[in-house]
């Protein structure tokens, strides 16, 4: 079970993108109201989204507010941040957790199989986090509070080979190199950037996706034989957005009990 919350996110604004359903981005929403953030809830699925938005407001009251957005849409994406901003006032932390897999060989993979892949996973987080920072940075002009945080989803595949996934782990290579170079452009306004870089994570979905003898291969291969709960990621997310990292910016935490 999570732990109890802690206060780490207590006055707080934290948009997190892919946040319905199962699995990271729906815990993620989840301990971050648990330690006294408010969220903005966004998924390109309009009806999960709006029954999870609903589920979270009857625990958590005024401080969840929720807009579908797909990430490859920037006039969406500009619309969920300007729209967050103006309900809560602010945004203090962007979680981007959208992203999206497949599995194919590169003697097979089409164009618009490599296209898709790359645009929700990397170029999606580029433009999430892109206006996120822009918010963060008028912010500060205004004289509301500099800083802010952004919490990218990798994956340990940007750092490791597995047959079928090149469009998947390019992708999750390219967070990984957005995120440090992206911390750099904006360290001066004591804005910080990282990511977490998740191993197997089993869900739901994944468990309808993924063949079972695999899934179960895999999660033999892990430290502990089983795959990470979902808000086990989650708490180093939290971890990252809270004040407890403020030291750490453009740097990539294995979430894994496996070394890269």
């Amino acid at each position: 079970m999570p732990p109890a919350g802690h206060h780490l996110l207590a006055g707080k604004v934290v948009v997190i993108t892919a946040a319905a359903g199962v699995g990271i981005g729906s815990a993620t929403a989840r301990r971050c109201l648990e330690e006294g953030g408010s969220v903005v809830l966004s998924d390109q699925h309009a009806v999960r989204l709006a029954a999870f938005a609903d589920e979270l407001a009857g625990e958590y009251g005024e401080r969840v507010w929720s807009l579908p957005c797909d990430v490859t849409d920037d006039d969406a994406v500009t619309a969920l941040i300007s729209g967050a901003a103006s309900h809560f006032g602010r945004i203090d932390v962007m979680i981007n957790n959208a992203g999206l897999g497949g599995t194919s060989s590169v003697l097979e993979m089409t164009d618009a199989e490599w296209f898709r892949v790359l645009d929700v996973t990397l170029t999606g987080t580029f433009r999430c986090m892109r206006a996120a920072l822009r918010q963060m940075v008028a912010q500060g002009a205004a004289g509301q509070g500099g800083g802010g945080v952004v919490v990218n989803n990798a994956s340990v595949l940007g750092w490791r080979a597995q047959p079928g996934q090149a469009h998947y782990a390019a992708a999750k290579a390219g967070v990984m190199a957005l995120t440090r170079c992206a911390a750099m452009d904006v360290a001066s306004h004591g804005i910080r950037v990282n990511a977490v870089a998740p191993s197997l994570v089993p869900h739901p979905f994944l468990t309808r996706v993924m063949d079972a003898g695999l899934l179960a291969r895999m999660e033999q291969e892990e430290a502990f034989g089983r795959g990470a709960e979902p808000w086990e990621v989650s708490n180093v997310m939290v971890f990252l957005a809270s004040d407890y990292s403020s030291y750490l910016t453009g740097e990539v935490i294995s979430v894994s009990s496996q070394h890269p």
